[in-house]
């Protein structure tokens, strides 16, 4: 049964990622590792599989935590990306759209393997990033929690397979954040820095 509830994606990009040292988004949250995983809405394999997976652990769910009974509406992790933030009803980020957008996550203690295109390990932190792009192996579980039943995402191992613009959520560079240095000279005059990012506008 877990094996239908594992999935290796296809190509996908990473958002939100901390996968070298685990984050609480929030104070008081159990630290986790984890990475926000967009998936391109072209790539209906992988949706698709995905959904199978879920559908898998609704069942898992049925038989051996929800006392045989699955509820008619059990939250799941994968949201739309042209749609909103089931948390604050907000919009998505710009690089959400077009794309299938989920969160998975592991414990403190269960590091995610992280390797290169070829399957060597990735040692050097600053080659892995949000805003890359690669492939996840992720396993999606049942879960009852303080009364409420739903499909969490666990985070398995990840690769990256290539460079991708950097998201927000990188610190500014000092030049952009305060104004320093020589603005960038480029053909058709000066280029700025998008003070968020640190990247030209």
């Amino acid at each position: 049964m877990n094996n239908l509830c594992n999935v290796t994606t296809g190509k996908v990009r990473f958002s939100f990622v901390h996968l070298f040292k685990p984050y609480a988004y929030q104070q008081g949250q159990e630290e986790k590792y984890s990475v926000t995983v967009l998936i391109p809405k072209t790539d209906v394999d992988t949706k698709a599989r995905i959904d199978a997976a879920i559908e898998a652990a609704k069942q898992k769910g049925t038989a051996e935590k929800w006392n045989g009974i699955c509820p008619p509406i059990i939250p799941t992790p994968v949201y739309d990306g042209d749609g909103v933030r089931p948390s604050d009803g907000m919009e998505f980020g710009p690089e959400c759209k077009g794309h299938w957008v989920f969160t998975a996550s592991s414990k403190a203690d269960y590091p995610p393997e992280i390797v290169d295109a070829v399957g060597n390990p990735i040692i050097n932190q600053s080659e892995v990033y949000s805003g890359m792009y690669g492939r996840v192996n992720v396993t999606f579980f049942p879960y009852m929690f303080g009364g409420k039943k739903g499909i969490g995402c666990g985070l398995g191992p990840v690769q990256k397979l290539e460079d991708g613009e950097v998201l927000g959520g990188s610190m500014p560079k000092a030049s952009a954040a305060f104004g320093t240095g020589a603005p960038q000279h480029v053909a058709g005059g000066t280029q700025r820095i998008n003070p968020i990012t640190g990247l030209p506008m």
